[in-house]
């Protein structure tokens, strides 16, 4: 299922014939460097995306997204989106190969904005390396501000639309989305 499209991108349900170009960016340094928990066996990819591959977006579930090419359906990216009582925590992962094109600038966007309308009272939420700075700047050009660095997370906070949180809510919620995206 399409989710919606943008200029370039469509926003899709994971196949399993993602497999190989999921395998193949979690496993390159560029991309794995700054990512925690993901599954980087073939064979854990295959299964995590035949469990995933009829999510459906909305909030009462945690959801993948696969972001692809409008043109050849070649993906280039992964999104997970995170909903838990009122705040929507989005993380991301793409290609090496598709780096500095613009592709998660234009689908983040249109995908924010996209559920920031559709559930307004919500908060947003992601979390990244602190090294990061690729993703530390693509979040403060997506609008989120940067909250802090939590030391027992080791992980960069940045938000949007939030309303003050206390360290052991974004700690719960890390802790689940570490669990989800393990298992």
């Amino acid at each position: 299922m399409t989710f919606m499209e943008t200029e370039r991108l469509i926003l899709r349900n994971v196949k399993t014939e993602d497999a190989a170009i999921i395998h193949d960016y979690r496993n390159n340094e560029i991309c794995a460097n700054h990512q925690r928990g993901q599954v980087k066996y073939l064979d854990g990819i295959v299964q995590l995306l035949q469990r995933r591959k009829e999510d459906v977006l909305g909030v009462d579930a945690p959801f993948m997204i696969a972001v692809a090419l409008k043109d050849t359906d070649e993906m280039v990216g992964e999104i997970v989106v995170m909903p838990e009582d009122g705040t929507i925590s989005l993380g991301y992962t793409f290609s090496y190969r598709h780096h500095r094109k613009g592709y998660a600038y234009e689908n983040l966007s249109a995908l924010i904005s996209l559920l920031h309308k559709t559930y307004q009272t919500w908060d947003f939420i992601s979390f990244t390396e602190p090294e990061n700075l690729p993703s530390m700047n693509l979040l403060l050009k997506l609008g989120y501000k940067n909250m802090s660095y939590i030391p027992h997370l080791e992980a960069q906070v940045f938000e949007k639309w939030k309303k003050p949180a206390i360290e052991e809510e974004i700690a719960g919620a890390v802790h689940r989305k570490l669990s989800w995206l393990c298992g």
